[in-house]
């Protein structure tokens, strides 16, 4: 007989079909959820998961623009509003090739739960298109945040949908997006969050994703009696992410031996210090190249390519004590959990969204080692870019001491919530379910008040 589960999943993949990345991300949640359903029957009775699994509006665009060559080219655009019981939209938005709907659905609902737990008032989205600004010329970039920003204006504003950077999406093409948002509405707001400092952003809002996942680790590590003084951590990743939580582990006493990117990975068992973060600083944000050259720069370190249909990632086989995965979802599968806690990892927080496949997941939970999934890790970032949003519609800025503090907080209160609800549903440890059950129920609860909409 097919379990509750099983049955609820079906008809979300029938809805659904070919998004197994959206399947994938329901599934996880509903898992945790049974118990809560069990104990709470009006959640069942209004139909509160059948509605959270449906997005409140899904918008798909052209997005036609003129390269260096003078040639047309055309992307496609979308942007998905899951859930706004608890406030106005808010998630990132992806540049990259692989975005298709199953990503950004996956991506918007995991946001719905991982906003709820930051204890602001933000509901879930998430959007993008499947242009590529690798290789691109700034005018390019600019060419194209302008006409992508020329369709979204219309349905995106500070108290409707605010989106962020994500993937592909960093300062400058914000900066390209919100000057094109401003021209056509005349409106200088707070629509978009990560802009520049000079113009509305906030301080610490680059660094938050990854020191908010160390600030998570941290936290994980202190419910036995220890912290990242001397610790070794395997870091994936060489974007904004990964940078700020290895200058964070650096801050914080560890030590940093790994980098990657899509082409392959270096291992530094010196250690990344201040110096060589800088230089992997200047050469992904600014000189946009590959983590190979870290090696030619620093010959003591090991450059691996990455190698296409192998079963495992060598990356997760060094050794260390904590991985901060901050690359993109399912870099980490069952084999490379096994890797990992074999060769002593025993604190996993991750910093990009759904890093581990489900297997792996299993792997992490059944050796009972700390497992800090992303909705609750990384929500740092967008914790922060909650905080900018206040700070706009103040008209005001605060000091990087206070985000900074307001951060920590924010990131204990997280911990706190999912050591305490796992608790309270008898799954001691299991971060997973506290996450789930914590963001789902408030957000269930402002969905009932609001009635059937």
């Amino acid at each position: 007989m097919a379990s509750a589960v099983d049955t609820f999943m079906a008809g979300v993949i029938a809805k659904n079909p070919e998004q197994k990345e959206f399947h994938q991300a329901v599934r996880e949640v509903v898992e945790s959820l049974i118990p809560v359903l069990d104990k709470r029957p009006e959640y069942r009775k209004a139909k509160i998961l059948e509605r959270i699994v449906e997005p409140e509006r899904v918008i798909m665009f052209r997005v036609p623009w003129i390269d260096d060559r003078g040639e047309v080219q055309v992307n496609r655009g979308m942007r998905v509003e899951f859930n706004s019981a608890i406030g106005p939209y808010k998630g990132g938005l992806r540049f990259h090739p692989s975005v298709n709907l199953g990503i950004i659905k996956f991506l918007g609902f995991e946001q719905i739960f991982k906003n709820a737990l930051t204890t602001m008032p933000i509901g879930g989205g998430k959007g993008g298109s499947d242009f590529d600004p690798k290789g691109k010329s700034d005018m390019e970039v600019m060419r194209f945040c302008q006409s992508f920003m020329t369709e979204l204006f219309r349905h995106i504003g500070a108290d409707t949908d605010v989106p962020a950077g994500d993937i592909g999406v960093g300062g400058r093409e914000i900066g390209f997006m919100f000057g094109q948002y401003k021209r056509l509405t005349r409106k200088f707001e707070g629509v978009l969050t990560g802009k520049g400092l000079n113009w509305g952003g906030s301080l610490i809002r680059p660094e938050a994703t990854g020191y908010g996942q160390v600030y998570f680790a941290e936290e994980m590590l202190k419910t036995r009696g220890e912290s990242l003084k001397g610790k070794t951590c395997v870091v994936s990743g060489s974007g904004n992410v990964a940078q700020f939580a290895t200058e964070k582990v650096l801050q914080l006493g560890g030590k940093v031996v790994s980098f990657s990117d899509s082409s392959g990975f270096i291992v530094d068992e010196e250690g990344i210090d201040e110096r060589k973060l800088a230089f992997v600083m200047d050469l992904k944000n600014v000189r946009r190249g590959r983590i190979k050259e870290y090696a030619d720069k620093y010959p003591k370190a090991t450059y691996q390519a990455t190698e296409s249909g192998a079963k495992c990632n060598p990356l997760w086989q060094v050794k260390c004590d904590v991985a901060l995965p901050a690359a993109t979802q399912n870099e980490i599968n069952v084999d490379d959990a096994n890797n990992l806690v074999k060769n002593g990892c025993y604190c996993v927080s991750e910093g990009a969204n759904m890093p581990s496949t489900p297997d792996a997941v299993n792997v992490f939970i059944e050796s009972k080692i700390l497992y800090g999934p992303g909705k609750a890790a990384n929500a740092g970032g967008v914790a922060v870019s909650g905080l900018e949003m206040s700070q706009n519609s103040m008209r005001l800025g605060w000091s990087r001491e206070e985000v900074d503090g307001k951060l920590q907080n924010i990131m204990k209160s997280i911990h706190k919530a999912c050591v305490d609800t796992a608790e309270a549903y008898g799954t001691q440890g299991n971060y997973v379910n506290g996450a789930n059950i914590a963001g789902f129920t408030k957000t269930a609860d402002a969905m009932l008040d609001q009635g059937v909409v």
